[in-house]
């Protein structure tokens, strides 16, 4: 069982930047695609970004490209979400997810529902105001 702790978010103005933490003891996070989801009251979770084991592969919802960058510290065991020019829109509740290792590191960023994710973190707020 991989425990996810996140920390960051929390309450920012439109144009602002803020970055989030998702970490684990658990040193088979070296193996894992991990992966973004964020969710508002009423609505599904849905994915935001993944990165692969290693790092060079990288796969982002098509709302977030070229604001949030996702980026993973394997020395750490630590993913981050580094989320920029942030919009009122970008308000959600963020959720860190690890997914067990799959044949292909690009396969595996590519798989973009929650189902495909198999351990989560407790989610973290973060607010946009206009």
């Amino acid at each position: 069982q991989m425990q996810l702790v996140q920390s960051g978010g929390g309450l920012v103005q439109a144009g602002g930047a803020l970055r989030l933490s998702c970490a684990t003891s658990e040193r088979t996070f070296t193996t894992y695609t991990m992966g973004w989801f964020r969710q508002t009251p009423g609505n599904q979770r849905e994915f935001v970004a993944a990165i692969g084991w290693s790092g060079d592969r990288t796969n982002y919802v098509d709302s977030v490209k070229g604001r949030f960058t996702i980026s993973r510290d394997n020395g750490r065991l630590t993913v981050y979400l580094q989320m920029n020019n942030l919009k009122p829109e970008d308000t959600a509740v963020y959720y860190c997810a690890a997914q067990r290792p799959s044949f292909d590191s690009d396969f595996g960023v590519h798989q973009t529902t929650i189902y495909d994710y198999d351990y989560w973190g407790r989610g973290t707020q973060v607010t946009v105001s206009s």
